[in-house]
């Protein structure tokens, strides 16, 4: 396999097997929805597509964020700890986002697309290698050409990654330290913000959630269906 990266600015361009990562945390927030019942969820870029899915969808329940904070009219923010618990079993789930979900809606030139973090990244492994596709592209939606963010939490993500895919074995003890990519998460520019008592919209037990590495048996593949982005789970046999 050849992989390479991307940013938001530049994944419409990327072909092949595309993974869109954002760990904090759109993509954590999503693996927990799913866990906790959600049927599938709908990826929007904008919070006025949200609510105009939700008056398509009566049923469906909203979450995301601007900014990192909650939305005013949306039933969860971009939040695992508000989703675990809550009852979502069968409902559909609108996610919006300032990074994940952006990169997910731009890589329309994906021959396959899935989202991912940390928490199904060894399932988001053996269902690219079913794929055994030649080029992997992996998006590192923290990144942007005209910020210095350097989302360190996303590309430590997409090393990971990189390295089950080709062969490494992830225990800690060999080629790939577990406890070193949970210390670059944690260490990240983002990940030192739920650290911070002023940060009242990044609660730190989101972040505990975010860095269980594996706790899901899943991969999120994506599909384009009736002029919907759609976000499904698969167990990878």
């Amino acid at each position: 396999m050849i992989f390479s990266r991307a940013t938001l600015d530049n994944c419409a361009a990327a072909t092949g097997t595309v993974v869109v990562i954002d760990v904090l945390r759109a993509f954590s927030t999503a693996a927990y929805a799913f866990a906790a019942g959600v049927s599938e969820i709908l990826l929007v870029r904008e919070v006025e597509e949200a609510e105009a899915l939700r008056l398509q969808f009566p049923e469906a329940r909203i979450t995301g964020e601007v900014g990192g904070r909650h939305v005013p009219g949306f039933d969860f923010g971009n939040s695992p700890s508000e989703v675990i618990g809550a009852d979502l079993a069968g409902r559909r789930l609108i996610q919006r986002t300032s990074a994940g979900t952006q990169g997910v809606v731009l890589s329309s030139a994906a021959d396959h697309l899935l989202a991912a973090s940390l928490v199904c990244a060894s399932a988001t492994a053996a269902y690219i290698r079913r794929l055994a596709p030649e080029q992997v592209t992996f998006v590192i939606t923290g990144q942007s050409d005209s910020s210095a963010w350097d989302a360190d939490e996303d590309a430590a993500c997409a090393d990971y990654l990189e390295a089950l895919l080709q062969g490494e074995d992830p225990a800690p003890e060999l080629f790939i330290d577990q406890n070193k990519i949970i210390e670059r998460v944690r260490n990240s520019p983002t990940g030192l913000l739920f650290a911070d008592p002023e940060a009242l919209h990044l609660p730190l037990p989101d972040l505990e959630y975010c860095l269980q590495i594996n706790r899901f048996d899943f991969a999120m593949p994506v599909r384009r269906e009736n002029g919907l982005v759609v976000l499904s789970q698969v167990r990878p046999g």
